[in-house]
C-alpha cells in the first residue's frame, strides 16, 4: 500500500472547501439556517486522532523489533488502512471546515461563536489529518527490512 500523497490531500481539501462554501451559500439562498459545527465535533476529531495513534503504536513496535509478542499481520493492515482513511477524511473535513469559515467571514454580520466553532472544527480536522499521516508512517516497514529481501528473491 502506498503512502498518502500530498496531491490527493490537497485535492480533497480544496474539494471540501468548495463543497462547504457552496453548501452554506445554498442554505442561505433558500432562507434556511447555515451550518454551524457543534463543539463536540472538534473534540471527537481529536479523540479519533488519538485513538488512531494509539492503535499504531504496537504496529510500530513490531515493525522496529521492539515488540514482546508477534503482531497479527491482518491487524497491522487494518491499522494502516484506518490511518490512511483518517488522513483522507481529515483532509476532506479540513476543507469543509475552511469552506464554512470562509463563508462566515464573508458575511457582514456573523455571530462570533459560529466563527470560533468553525475555527475549532478546522483545528480538530487538521489534528485528525496529522494523526492519520503519523500513524500511517508508524505502520511502514523500516528500510532494509525482510520485505526488501522478499522482493529480490521473487524477481
Amino acid at each position: 500500500m502506498k503512502q498518502t500523497g500530498t496531491a490527493g490531500l490537497v485535492g480533497l481539501a480544496l474539494a471540501g472547501a468548495v463543497l462547504g462554501f457552496l453548501l452554506e451559500l445554498a442554505l442561505a439562498a433558500a432562507s434556511l439556517a447555515v451550518l454551524v459545527p457543534p463543539l463536540s465535533l472538534p473534540i471527537t476529531l481529536i479523540a479519533i486522532g488519538g485513538i488512531v495513534i494509539g492503535f499504531a503504536i504496537p504496529v510500530r513496535r513490531a515493525t522496529h523489533g521492539k515488540a514482546t509478542r508477534p503482531l497479527d499481520p491482518f491487524r497491522a493492515m487494518r491499522v494502516a488502512v484506518l490511518a490512511k482513511a483518517s488522513s483522507l477524511s481529515g483532509s476532506l473535513l479540513t476543507g469543509i471546515a475552511l469552506g464554512l469559515l470562509l463563508y462566515l467571514l464573508s458575511r457582514s454580520v456573523i455571530p462570533s461563536s459560529a466563527v470560533w466553532l468553525a475555527v475549532a472544527t478546522t483545528v480538530g480536522a487538521v489534528a485528525l489529518l496529522v494523526a492519520g499521516l503519523l500513524a500511517e508512517r508508524m505502520c511502514t516497514l523500516p528500510p532494509g527490512s525482510d520485505r526488501d529481501d522478499v522482493k529480490e528473491s521473487s524477481a
